[in-house]
């Protein structure tokens, strides 16, 4: 038996307000902080950071999609780690490898390096969120667990909205290095915190199956083909349109400095909210008519960032935030409830599509940005986020209704 991790029956998993749980939320949040904190640091920085290698729009955009390659490369490893070492001590080793590179990655020499360093740092932070659902899974009792996951996703919301904020105001004064090392700095005592307050799950992993194995099943369950999907279609989106709204907002009519772009990440709490809040609606309702429903704001969100007005962008950028965190949220949920035997492989599949969005349609944002503007990077938002509404519909349909599925 791993140490952290409990022998099975040694404990039963915690009920909602108990002080196994608090631990483990506080615990989770914090891991979630850090690991946000730093993947996320240098979008609202892509400006600067453009200027200072001489390269354009869409080739700074690796920045962060260098990390978000790394994090898709390393869920599934580190989660088949996790089956054998303990879910405990793989996010430890993750989450303290994760602080040593990211304390580096700000002094990289060259645009190369830099590169090189945060994919380094993407495949370290990958532990996280290839564990923490599962860990939590194994830790909490199922009747409160779906909060428990709004919660940790709550957590890395603010992880995000903390490292954009804080990366754009240091950045404006001190230059884009300083403003990701003070992110840095900030992780490391978030990753303390961790380490110190995380509790042993209640139930020891099992062996599992192998990660080919585990993976093909998971990709041929459709309930769990279609989640990944929308993972990649959403997050890909999303992080587009965080990715190329700075620099639209620094061109006119707008023409905002770094420091006054970093607020409008302030945004974020809107994710934090929904993230949470969409459970209580799936209560009442279904929860694939919650997650058409988080995806049709998005859709709204998205037009109103077309308008010349900044506080209509505003507005839409908080519509979009929310509408995105609650349908993450929601299929965030849903993954280990569609998955069979390879259950423990399914939320790191889910990552996996997820970042793999995040590197691949994030960049892609950028050559519509270079060619059509803003305009051009929403419209491709917009059809990648219909498109994951269309398969989540077209899945409900085919197995009972949306009333029906996942009930």
């Amino acid at each position: 038996m791993a140490p952290g991790e409990a022998a099975p029956g040694e404990e039963e998993r915690a009920e909602a307000g108990s002080a196994r749980y608090r631990r483990a939320m506080i615990a989770l949040f914090c891991a979630g902080l850090a690991t946000f904190a730093q993947l996320y640091s240098p979008q609202g920085l892509l400006p600067e950071i453009a200027r200072a290698y001489g390269v354009g729009e869409s080739a700074s955009s690796w920045a962060v999609g260098a990390a978000t390659i790394g994090v898709a490369l390393g869920v599934l490893p580190w989660a088949r780690l996790s089956d054998r070492v303990g879910r405990v001590r793989a996010m430890r080793w993750a989450m303290v490898c994760a602080m040593v590179i990211g304390l580096i990655a700000p002094f990289a020499p060259g645009f190369v390096s830099m590169i090189a360093i945060r994919g380094a740092e993407g495949v370290a932070l990958a532990g996280l969120p290839a564990i923490a659902v599962t860990a939590l899974a194994e830790t909490i009792h199922p009747r409160a667990l779906g909060a428990a996951v709004g919660s940790y996703v709550a957590g890395t919301t603010l992880g995000g909205l903390s490292g954009r904020i804080v990366a754009g105001l240091a950045g404006d004064p001190l230059g884009w290095r300083w403003g990701m090392a003070t992110v840095a700095v900030l992780a490391a005592v978030a990753t303390v915190a961790f380490l110190v307050l995380i509790p042993p799950t209640a139930l020891r992993p099992g062996p599992g199956m192998s990660m080919v194995r585990a993976t093909l099943q998971n990709l041929r369950t459709p309930g769990v083909a279609v989640l990944v999907a929308q993972g990649f279609l959403l997050m890909g989106g999303f992080v587009a349109a965080y990715n190329y709204l700075t620099f639209r907002l620094e061109q006119a009519p707008f023409g905002l400095s770094l420091a006054q772009v970093s607020w409008l990440f302030l945004a974020y709490l809107a994710g934090a909210a929904t993230s949470r809040w969409v459970w209580r609606i799936a209560r009442r309702r279904a929860p694939t008519a919650v997650l058409l429903g988080c995806v049709a704001v998005m859709l709204v969100g998205l037009a109103a960032t077309l308008a010349p007005r900044l506080p209509i962008v505003i507005l839409g950028l908080v519509l979009f935030t929310g509408g995105f965190f609650g349908a993450h949220s929601i299929a965030s949920g849903l993954i280990s409830r569609r998955a069979g035997e390879a259950r423990s492989q399914a939320p790191p599949l889910y990552n996996l599509g997820y970042y793999a969005g995040s590197s691949l349609l994030g960049w892609l944002g950028g050559l519509a940005f270079a060619a059509w503007g803003w305009g051009g990077t929403a419209a491709t938002i917009a059809a990648a986020a219909a498109l994951a509404g269309l398969m989540a519909w077209g899945y409900a349909r085919s197995n009972g209704g949306i009333a029906a599925v996942d009930a």
